[in-house]
């Protein structure tokens, strides 16, 4: 029974995730969608269990009357089937219905609900920018992703079940209160005017306060969770205590807000108990004089002190769902500043997806700046033929990353066209471009996965023997047999860390170069692909490198110029760009720039006369 429940409202919707609307109640209604259906169900349900409730009171009036009434003699005979009724609503019907309103709360939506937006969430965040991650910190984007689905379930189920049992419960109330005496229903009419009063005045105040106490409580994560990201940085410059200090202000702001919060909290429930006891105690001395006047029974009176009572402890529970309503209201307000945001870098509808048959690439007289004024790249073109190697060289800052980011579409262009095969990499789908590219940069970051399947990254469906095969070419068997983790985990099932922080820059790099070996794309990017190697090691693997670039157009990145001297052809850029091209020989001649940055290198680990004949 519970799985079948469970399986009524998918998990995980297989439509493609659009960005989200930016208002809170267009936002929340976005993330209802498939929904809907049982949120009405469960909205019915709670009318029933109410109804149910309220006319429970009512029979009980009856109850008391006809004890005070009726001969004991004859009671089962003249009320018997009544009795038997209410036996049936109290055992049968009422449990029936709580059970089916729990099991469409609980199993259908309060497990699946969530989950759905979550899904939705990471996977269109997944596909933001760059610019996007490099502005935020992954901790507090996290945060923001379990925090918004939560948040989106309790505004939703939280209104709707409030305010459906509110609405059903006080109007049964007031029935009852006036079938006995209309004067019996003032109290209560005050009572409501002046709980939406408290509710008016205290709610939008604790709302406004849970949005600034979910950014607080984003950011104190992100810090902790960037201490801990950079751990070694903290250790190596010994700043635990700046670390502390740091995360400490962080920790005093969240704390200012809880402390805001608590204070409304204590007003409410304070005003709310003395507008309680006032509601009761006018309404039993309402009843009592009623009932000296003779103008209602004892049963009435039982029945509306029973109900006051009732909406006493329906009040306190009504009262802080509505001020966890208004917490999670701040929540996903606050989410939704960070996650409905536009993507970009979006791939245009119809996109098709990029086939590689050639590997020939055409910068178009590009222009890009980051949106600053200043010129990142200005007005470049370059024509990379098929199979070509070319390195880009020029001081830090030259443009030489940017321009690789770009062929990657990890940015838009402002201006000119990124052409491979004569097709606009702007009308492709992004995943098919990066499909077609591989790329081993100097700064490897690997997953918290084992060995295996940061390899298998580059190719998902290889089998094991290719990548034995790939980690063998990249020199990285050896070490790769030793390593093992916490839970015992050994070889390629040990896991690395986060980042990759169990092994060392020179194993990190060969296990990337590995991946991108098992990946074999037909356009090759090399950024200081071999900067955290050891001599030794770089030799082995250079080979293997020159051999993986084999019939593929590269791009290779080098500070160490040695590493590139050996290319078909070298592209010199300064300042966005590109001030000379040729052979590491003909630059040489020239006396440029290349020759000054030359000069000012003894040539790098490698001899270049021995790189060129292993290129050959």
């Amino acid at each position: 029974m519970f799985s079948w429940f469970e399986r009524r409202l998918p998990p995980f919707p297989a439509e493609e995730p659009v960005e989200p609307p930016k208002t809170l109640v267009a936002f929340c209604l976005h993330f209802t969608r498939g929904a809907w259906p049982y949120i009405a169900v469960a909205a019915c349900s709670a009318a029933v269990v109410a109804v149910l409730e309220v006319w429970l009171f009512s029979f009980l009036g009856n109850i008391v009357d006809w004890l005070a009434d009726k001969d004991r003699a004859t009671f089962l005979q003249e009320e018997g089937w009544r009795l038997a009724g209410m036996a049936f609503v109290i055992l049968v019907l009422l449990p029936g219905a709580v059970l089916f309103h729990s099991l469409v709360m609980d199993q259908v939506l309060m497990g699946n609900y969530p989950m759905r937006i979550r899904w939705q969430v990471h996977r269109y965040l997944l596909k933001q920018s760059m610019s996007f991650y490099q502005d935020e910190f992954a901790g507090r984007i996290a945060t923001k992703l379990m925090q918004t689905a939560l948040a989106v379930r309790e505004v939703v189920l939280k209104l709707v079940d409030v305010l459906n049992y509110v609405i059903v419960y006080f109007i049964g109330v007031l029935v009852i209160a006036s079938s006995a005496d209309m004067r019996l229903a003032a109290p209560l009419i005050a009572w409501l005017v002046g709980y939406i009063c408290l509710l008016r005045y205290f709610i939008p105040r604790l709302g406004r306060v849970s949005q600034e106490q979910a950014d607080a409580r984003s950011v104190m994560t992100g810090r902790v969770v960037d201490s801990y990201t950079n751990i070694q940085t903290v250790k190596l410059f010994s700043h635990a205590r700046r670390e502390s200090a740091f995360a400490r202000e962080s920790m005093v702001g969240f704390l200012g807000t809880v402390y805001r919060q608590m204070r409304l909290i204590t007003g409410l429930n304070g005003m709310l108990y003395l507008l309680n006891s006032l509601c009761l105690f006018t309404v039993g001395a309402v009843s009592i004089w009623l009932w000296l006047g003779e103008a209602v029974s004892v049963g009435a009176v039982a029945v509306v002190l029973g109900l006051v009572l009732r909406l006493w402890g329906m009040s306190q529970w009504i009262m802080w769902e509505m001020t966890m309503l208004f917490e999670n209201i701040g929540t996903v307000q606050d989410g939704i500043g960070s996650i409905s945001l536009p993507r970009l870098v979006e791939d245009k509808p119809n996109a098709r997806e990029l086939t590689v048959t050639k590997g020939e690439i055409v910068f178009d007289r590009i222009r890009f700046h980051y949106g600053k004024k200043g010129g990142v790249i200005e007005d470049l073109s370059l024509v990379i033929k098929p199979g070509e190697k070319v390195g880009l060289v020029g001081r830090s800052g030259a443009g030489k990353s940017t321009l690789v980011n770009l062929l990657l579409r990890f940015y838009d262009l402002e201006g000119g066209r990124i052409l491979i095969d004569g097709t606009d990499i702007a009308d492709v789908q992004q995943d098919s471009l990066r499909a077609q590219i591989g790329m081993v940069t100097q700064d490897t970051s690997l997953l918290h996965r084992s060995v295996r399947d940061n390899i298998l990254y580059g190719r998902p469906d290889a089998t094991d023997d290719m990548v034995i095969e790939a980690a063998r070419r990249a020199e990285a068997l050896d070490f790769i047999k030793d390593l093992h983790d916490i839970k015992g985990r050994r070889g390629l099932d040990a896991h690395v860390g986060e980042r990759g922080v169990k092994l060392s820059g020179g194993q990190r790099q060969r296990i990337a170069i590995a991946r991108v070996m098992l990946k074999d794309a037909p356009i090759l990017i090399l950024d200081e692909a071999t900067s955290a190697l050891d001599s030794e090691v770089e030799a082995a693997i250079q080979e293997n490198l020159y051999r993986l670039m084999e019939g593929k157009t590269v791009i290779a990145i080098a500070h160490r110029l040695s590493t590139i001297a050996a290319m078909d052809r070298l592209v010199v850029m300064d300042q966005g760009r590109i001030v000379e091209e040729g052979t590491h020989d003909e630059l040489i001649a020239r006396g440029g720039l290349y020759a000054q940055l030359w000069q000012r290198q003894s040539g790098g680990f490698l001899d270049v006369e021995h790189t060129a004949e292993a290129a050959e």
